[in-house]
């Protein structure tokens, strides 16, 4: 059987956070990230009920500000760094925009997700998050 061409993919939430402005913004969380909210639609509601305050989570975002053409970047985009193949590297520039973060959740309040180290955008859409297995045997 072929692989389908394209895939559904929707936003479950939007992020909400200070950071407006991508050149101003940290290359990754832990690198001075102020604390975010992914704010997740009430229809997901009952998927966040086991989340709790102060395990780590993967958020999944959608870089929709992202240059989907990019195959080659400098990382850190410092000028002395050969050019490398994003797949080598963190860039939100890819032809699949799909962010990685590990958060820290920092409190919870209905579909409100505080986090920290979240170094994505204000209204950069949620497409999952994902508990952050550590030990064999977890689910």
């Amino acid at each position: 059987m072929e692989p389908p061409e394209r895939f559904v993919l929707r936003p479950i939430g939007r992020v909400e956070s200070p950071l407006t402005d991508r050149a101003a913004a940290p290359r990754q969380g832990h690198e001075g990230s102020p604390d975010a909210v992914v704010v997740l639609d009430d229809d997901v509601a009952e998927a966040a009920r086991d989340l709790v305050v102060g395990a780590d989570a993967i958020v999944l975002t959608w870089l929709d500000r992202a240059d989907r053409g990019v195959l080659l970047t400098r990382p850190r985009d410092d000028p002395a760094r050969p050019p490398t193949g994003v797949f080598s590297t963190r860039s939100p520039d890819r032809p699949n925009p799909v962010g990685l973060h590990r958060v820290r959740i920092r409190s919870i309040d209905g579909t409100r997700i505080g986090v920290a180290d979240l170094e994505a955008l204000d209204g950069t859409p949620v497409i999952d998050v994902k508990a952050v297995l550590d030990l064999p045997g977890d689910h």
